[in-house]
């Protein structure tokens, strides 16, 4: 047998109960992936499992493997499946190699015993939370049509009293988008949050009324628009410059921060090429991308090929070569193209103004935000190269801001910010951030492990 071929790094996000849920979050792009395996059970066998853990272990070359676990909700398998996961990577592993274990849930069915569990292994779990309850309520619900926040809440507690690392993903939506102020604030004083990811939820909507396989130029209302996802951005971002440098992580952020660096983002959608980035279903099929599990984007079962000959292939070479080869020039001439790189190819369903394809639906809110941002971003490189502390970066911003609302604001704010953003002032510089008094006495003494943390305290 041929030599395997080993990566510095890749990641795969294992689903083990494959697109199964006990909630029907509304704006969720994977339920639809249930009709991909008609008649399947959806649970990963003890035989994938280990050949799952096995090939993972091969085909890393360094001495640090993530064991990524998600969705559907992979808390339905069961903590001893999970054990059993551990058992493998101790069986496995290569003298002097590490694992970090994470795991995505929507946090209802935690319970003593998980968190148990995740503390003694050391999981990393990403909850699912979209703000407060009105906010999170108004798409994540269960198959019953229920609300789901207070169960989410209780199961976060749970990894709070146990002491198990977290972070908070929010899926940004419609609704949830025009109350930025409002979930960034709840995100940081009342779930103690100090891990934020931002990710826009866009829900290509095809003929079919399904999700299944992403095709046409059509959203659904549940999808956040552009310049909506822009404000957000904007408005978070001007009370985290603020407020939080050093203390909150939000990873959009620190991404456009290690851009502005000139180092790799840490963050797929942002990079220049992708490709590193795969799902593997509860078969063990695996697929190109997490957002491209369709049949077009099948690389094979790992029962019958390895995983490190798939991931090597041609075939996923030109996948990930190809965010960049089909950027139009209309990104490639853009001034902060170099921060979004296009961002994610789902989302390259829009024509550009010359009437070329591959437009990102979600263009006109990066654009937006990157410009508004450039001036604190290259403040903050410049205090990180020549060694200062980044949270010198807030006095600064207040004052900065505090200035231009006093200089433009009298005027007409329902102008053009006279930062570049393209928003109007009232958008962006105008928007108003309160102080920030709240207490962070009862923040958990465990921070959380980003993949990428260039702004630590």
């Amino acid at each position: 047998m041929a030599e395997l071929q080993q990566f510095p790094r890749f990641h795969l996000l294992a689903k083990p109960t494959g697109a199964t849920c006990n909630l029907a979050c509304s704006y969720c792009f994977f339920l639809d992936k249930e009709l991909l395996y008609p008649n399947s059970h959806f649970r990963m066998t003890d035989e994938t499992l280990e050949t799952y853990i096995q090939q993972v272990i091969q085909s890393h070359q360094g001495s640090e493997v993530t064991i990524a676990w998600q969705g559907g909700e992979p808390t339905l398998m069961g903590v001893d499946f999970y054990r059993k996961a551990i058992e493998f990577q101790q069986k496995h592993r290569r003298p002097g190699m590490t694992f970090e274990n994470t795991m995505q849930t929507n946090g209802t069915l935690l319970n003593e015993e998980w968190c148990e569990f995740f503390k003694e292994n050391n999981f990393l779990i990403g909850i699912s939370l979209d703000g407060p309850a009105h906010l999170h309520d108004a798409h994540r619900v269960d198959k019953g049509g229920r609300p789901t926040f207070d169960r989410v809440m209780q199961g976060l507690r749970l990894l709070q009293s146990y002491g198990v690392e977290h972070n908070i993903l929010v899926a940004v939506n419609s609704v949830n988008a025009d109350y930025p102020k409002e979930v960034y604030q709840f995100l940081r004083d009342e779930a103690k949050a100090t891990w934020i990811q931002f990710i826009p939820v866009v829900e290509r909507i095809n003929e079919s009324g399904l999700n299944l396989i992403q095709e046409g130029d059509h959203v659904s209302t549940r999808s956040v628009r552009p310049a909506q996802f822009g404000r957000f951005l904007i408005q978070v971002y001007e009370m985290w410059i603020q407020n939080d440098v050093g203390k909150v992580f939000i990873q959009t952020f620190e991404a456009a921060l290690r851009n502005w660096l000139g180092i790799s983002p840490g963050m797929c959608v942002f990079e220049r090429t992708c490709g590193f980035g795969l799902a593997l279903e509860h078969n063990g099929d695996l697929y190109s991308c997490d957002h491209f599990v369709e049949p077009d984007y099948l690389l094979g079962n790992i029962h019958s090929s390895h995983m490190a000959e798939m991931i090597g292939s041609s075939t996923q070479t030109a996948f990930g070569q190809a965010k960049f080869d089909t950027l139009p020039e209309y990104c490639l001439d853009c001034p902060v193209n170099f921060a979004c790189n296009g961002e994610c190819p789902k989302n390259r369903f829009l024509v550009t103004p010359n009437g070329d394809p591959g437009l990102n639906y979600l263009c006109a809110g990066f654009k937006a935000f990157f410009l508004r941002i450039n001036e604190s971003m290259q403040i903050m490189s410049y205090l990180m190269r020549s060694g200062s502390e980044v949270s010198k970066i807030m006095p600064i911003m207040s004052e900065k801001f505090s200035a231009l609302e006093s200089d433009y604001a009298p005027a007409k704010p329902v102008k053009p910010c006279p930062c570049g953003s393209g928003l109007q002032f009232q958008e962006c510089h105008g928007f108003k951030v309160l102080p920030n008094n709240h207490s962070r006495k009862n923040r958990s003494a465990n921070k959380p492990r980003p993949p990428v943390n260039v702004l630590g305290a």
